[in-house]
């Protein structure tokens, strides 16, 4: 049992209206899966950004091995987020040093781009430690560089809402316009533009 590993995958960014939609995979070893639930991963959506921040150097060292992808808003724009989402997956696990055998995604889509095994487990997060632990990397990705763009575009107020559609930013984009990094089509459906 102890040579048991799992691949977890999940996404971050899906439901923002700015910049691209990221996604992280992780592969753990059983053993190494509990001591991060002792160190206190969990659900992403649970945890302060200090946690995460605390918990990333962990996970990235009792990892086998992981990998991030992303995709841009250009490509949102022109496929859509489902298939965009599943290319930033296939990015990440490209990342890896050997192709798993089994891939575990949060959520009950799956990844129509994966030829190999997989399973959707909806709240995945909370029942696998490698799926909670993708999430954490691939959020504190996101948000990196969500924190790098809020420099260029300050109006958004993006180091706070990393993209979201905040009350903020819903009108600040009344008053200053869309970005080339603003999810138009997603914006449309809003109705906001």
């Amino acid at each position: 049992m102890n040579n048991y590993f799992e691949v977890g995958l999940d996404e971050v960014g899906k439901g923002s209206i700015f910049g691209p939609v990221f996604s992280g995979v992780v592969i753990l070893s059983r053993e190494n899966g509990l001591r991060l639930k002792r160190f206190g991963l969990d659900d992403s959506k649970k945890l302060s950004n200090k946690k995460r921040e605390i918990l990333m150097p962990k996970i990235l060292s009792f990892a086998k091995d992981w990998g991030v992808g992303q995709s841009s808003v250009r490509e949102i724009e022109k496929y859509g987020i489902r298939y965009a989402t599943e290319l930033s997956m296939i990015r990440a696990i490209d990342k890896l040093e050997s192709r798993p055998s089994e891939i575990i995604i949060d959520g009950n889509l799956p990844l129509r781009l994966w030829d190999g095994t997989q399973r959707n487990v909806v709240r995945g997060e909370s029942k696998y430690p490698s799926i909670a632990a993708a999430s954490i990397i691939a959020k504190l990705s996101r948000d990196s560089l969500m924190n790098r763009l809020s420099h260029q575009f300050k109006v958004y107020d993006l180091s706070n809402n990393k993209g979201y559609g905040t009350k903020k930013h819903f009108s600040n984009l009344e008053k200053y316009g869309l970005t080339n990094l603003h999810r138009k089509n997603f914006l449309k459906n809003l109705k906001v533009i």
